[in-house]
């Protein structure tokens, strides 16, 4: 009981945000901007923060190695077998595994877990819509082929690799038909009930989450990975870095995952804090609207590319949480492109402009309002200035950033972006592809949000896909990437390097490439 009562005196001082002498030896607490969660469905969570959620509450048929993300291993099956004309996989599901509800996991529920992403169509469907799946034949694509396996098939020209790598994404989390189906509301498949709750078999399971506020994780004993070390994780949503650092120094938080470069310079002086660095796969960019008759011009994409400081921001301002970067792909893929041809250069700007006629250009970027991206886009409104450009800065909560930037409500945008998968065609799908620009077509791409139709970047994208060859393909890719980098209405400017703060007790904590590999079930308090 009285276990009980400590928890509860925690969840409310911290959703007060009171002071308290410190955290509890079996919940481990995060002090993290989380405004960026539209939703925590695996349907529609496509946000860096919810990603997290998403990848310590699911489980999907095979994962992603932890320690090198090129590769899969068995999650909820045990084994798989790919046919012999390589248009589909028969996986062997675990016979033991089971949801946290209790409920048995059943071919059944990864037939419903992919359905859903189809019909819901959110953010994320298109990765298993590269499959050739629809509403209409998802019936036939993924079926019950025996009491503990599941067949997947597939249309398209490409091989049994890159399937798995897309099954091993985020929306190939596998869900628990029986409870989710409980709590639907009309045609909504339980999209409502699973953003405010969970559904599956991972570490842990949602005990809470209120917008803006916190995100609580409660361990799931029962899960096939074994239970967790941490009985309970919150996550509260602390946007000021200074606020962050106050919690992490009086043992409010274990754990600040914002701290800006002064605050973790002073953190590394610090005998009780540790702050360690983890390379990242997101690139930063801006790009430019082309429903915007002004951001239309090629000679508009050239001039901004070098009005960038790009030295400037990554070395001086964020000191390291940063590296320039001017490719879609990150660094660690396949055919990541490392040239950096751009450098600040203003009067080259201003020459550029002059030449195509552009005259006193102005525009309005949407930014996120957390303390580092408003420094960022400061020093983009200073360094375009210098080029005669005016920039006037519209910020916003992330998830108000972003609902704009899908609806192609901006002028341009300063924003990041993170593979959906680990496969080359993650990034250049949403860099280099859009064949249907309509406003009807929502893509999940930076292309299309951008409304830049690129047919026949689109073609060499496709071709790209298809290439068998290790070689050839990591070619083919860095040329998609120099044809982006060259001319587009994106300008790509860093990669990120996460540095995190955490108290020097807390072990076990993992912060992959991507915000899918930030997990909390190792970690343990000593």
């Amino acid at each position: 009981m009285m276990r009980q009562t400590t928890m509860v005196t925690l969840f409310t001082l911290t959703l007060l945000g009171a002071a308290h002498a410190a955290t509890p030896k079996d919940t481990l607490v995060v002090a993290k901007n989380i405004e960026d969660i539209v939703g925590l469905d695996p349907a529609e969570a496509f946000e860096f923060s919810s990603a997290e959620v998403v990848s310590n509450v699911y489980q999907n048929l095979i994962q992603y190695d932890v320690k090198n993300p090129n590769k899969v291993v068995p999650g909820l099956a045990d084994s798989w077998t790919v046919a012999a004309d390589g248009k589909s996989i028969t996986f062997q599901l675990k016979p033991s595994a089971h949801f946290a509800s209790g409920n048995d996991v059943r071919p059944e529920d990864v037939l419903f877990s992919f359905m859903r992403v189809v019909k819901l169509n959110k953010a994320p469907a298109f990765i298993l819509a590269q499959l050739g799946w629809t509403p209409d034949n998802i019936g036939q694509m993924v079926r019950k082929t025996g009491n503990d396996s599941v067949t997947i098939s597939w249309s398209g020209d490409f091989g049994a690799a890159f399937v798995l790598n897309l099954l091993a994404a985020r929306p190939g989390s596998i869900l628990d038909e029986k409870l989710v189906t409980q709590h639907q509301k009309g045609a909504d498949l339980g999209n409502a009930w699973l953003n405010q709750n969970s559904a599956g078999s991972g570490p842990y399971k949602l005990k809470l989450y209120k917008p803006k506020e916190v995100v609580v994780l409660e361990a799931n004993t029962t899960t096939p990975v074994g239970a967790p070390a941490t009985r309970m994780v919150l996550i509260k949503n602390v946007v000021e870095p200074a606020t962050q650092r106050l919690l992490l120094e009086s043992g409010d938080a274990d754990i600040a995952r914002d701290l800006g470069p002064d605050q973790l310079t002073a953190m590394k002086a610090r005998a009780d804090i540790r702050v360690e660095t983890y390379p990242q796969a997101a690139v930063h960019f801006i790009s430019f609207n082309q429903k915007q008759e002004k951001l239309r011009n090629p000679a508009v994409w050239e001039a901004m590319r070098y009005l960038v400081d790009y030295d400037g921001i990554a070395n001086r301002l964020l000191k390291g949480q940063m590296k320039v970067h001017q490719a879609f792909l990150p660094e660690g893929f396949p055919g990541a492109l490392k040239e950096t041809p751009f450098k600040y250069d203003p009067e080259k700007a201003k020459a550029i402009l002059s030449k195509a006629g552009v005259k006193d250009l102005s525009f309005d970027m949407d930014v996120i309002n957390a303390p580092r991206f408003m420094d960022m886009a400061q020093s983009l409104q200073a360094s375009m200035a210098k080029g005669g450009v005016k920039l006037n800065l519209l910020s916003g909560t992330g998830s108000q950033v972003i609902t704009r930037y899908r609806a192609r409500k901006h002028e341009a945008i300063m924003l990041y972006w993170g593979p959906d998968f680990f496969d080359p065609h993650a990034n250049a799908k949403a860099f280099a592809y859009n064949v249907d620009n309509s406003d009807g077509n929502y893509q999940s791409t930076t292309t299309w949000r951008n409304a830049w139709a690129v047919p026949q970047l689109s073609s060499k994208t496709m071709t790209a896909l298809k290439e068998k060859d290790p070689t050839a393909r990591a070619t083919a890719y860095q040329d998609l990437q120099r044809d982006v980098q060259q001319s587009s209405p994106i300008v790509v400017m860093f990669q990120e390097q996460s540095q995190v703060a955490l108290r020097s007790n807390v072990k076990g904590y993992i912060n992959g490439l991507t915000p899918d590999f930030v997990l909390y079930d190792k970690v343990v308090k000593q």
